[in-house]
């Protein structure tokens, strides 16, 4: 109702604009599990990872695991709005979408990290690998949750009060 107002938009409007920016943001995150998934699916069919060892099985079942996991939870919207569709629930259609792409996105910094853990580790060795499995860990935690909880907690970027377009009935 909030956002409604300060933005001069109906309830209505404001669950219709967040679902159209909520299923933007699903397209660009699942375009890129979905060619991980299908990288790792076709991996355990291919001549070298018979040479993989315990530790390489290990990664492998991690990212393989969690790739399908992401996958699983960033498709769960599409699925609750085929049940809840015209049934007047778009706020909980909203609410759901909303926590499950934040679940999905923070399941694919483990998929990224063991897949290039396991990558790096067939093609430059052990150390290397951690090494380039930490440093990818670290990216996503800072551009993903540090950085932007860092801005919203200053409040950098917003608009002043004085700014904010009101709209009188």
């Amino acid at each position: 109702m909030r956002s409604a107002e300060l933005r001069g938009e109906t309830v209505d409007q404001v669950l219709d604009r967040n679902l159209a920016e909520l299923l933007q943001e699903l397209r660009v995150a699942f375009t890129g599990v979905q060619i991980m998934f299908a990288f790792l699916l076709g991996l355990a069919f291919t001549q070298r990872f018979g040479d993989l060892d315990d530790f390489g099985v290990a990664v492998y079942t991690v990212a393989l695991m969690t790739t399908a996991f992401a996958t699983l939870v960033l498709l769960a919207p599409v699925s609750f709005h085929r049940i809840v569709f015209r049934r007047g629930q778009k706020a909980a259609l909203v609410a759901v979408a909303d926590r499950m792409l934040a679940v999905g996105l923070a399941m694919l910094v483990p998929a990224m990290a063991s897949a290039v853990l396991l990558i790096l580790d067939v093609v430059l060795g052990r150390w290397p690998a951690i090494v380039g499995s930490a440093a990818t860990t670290l990216l996503g935690l800072l551009t993903w949750y540090v950085l932007p909880l860092s801005v919203r907690r200053s409040g950098h970027g917003r608009r002043p009060p004085h700014d904010r377009p009101r709209h009188h009935r």
